[in-house]
């Protein structure tokens, strides 16, 4: 299995407002970078799109070192999700979960198995050099 380091992050420009998604992928000295956007977005939903960005991006199965400055994500993915998806995509205040279709399909790619995944918090604006590309993306995906 190849071992893949990514960085992902996301940016918006009021919240909501236009946003962007940036992906930093490297892997046995390659290295390869995506980002987009979206006119009228929230944070949220561009940290969780990167991450799903760059799980698609990957064409065989591999040993994913993944980091992330996102709390919502890495939790969400790792810890609420089981609860929500028990509870029919319900949260435990007994709201609908916000973003529910960007969690099914971050779900999906999780768990199926394909690739293994190891998920980091990294803090952002810290200076580590994989979350500073990775935000410097995002913004680049922010529409004009």
């Amino acid at each position: 299995m190849n071992h893949v380091v990514i960085y992902t992050d996301g940016a918006c420009k009021g919240n909501p407002g236009p946003g962007g998604w940036g992906v930093y992928l490297q892997s046995e000295g390659i290295e390869k970078e995506l980002w987009g956007g979206e006119r009228n977005t929230t944070n949220n939903r561009m940290e969780l799109t990167a991450v799903i960005e760059a799980l698609t991006a990957l064409k065989r199965p591999c040993r994913v070192s993944l980091y992330l400055d996102s709390q919502y994500v890495r939790k969400g993915i790792t810890e609420w999700i089981h609860g929500w998806k028990r509870k029919g995509w319900i949260t435990a205040a007994k709201q609908p979960v916000k973003n529910a279709e960007l969690w099914q399909k971050l779900d999906a790619l999780v768990h199926s198995g394909v690739h293994q995944i190891e998920w980091h918090w990294v803090r952002g604006h810290a200076g580590d050099p994989g979350n500073e590309r990775a935000d410097a993306l995002a913004n680049r995906g922010v529409p004009v």
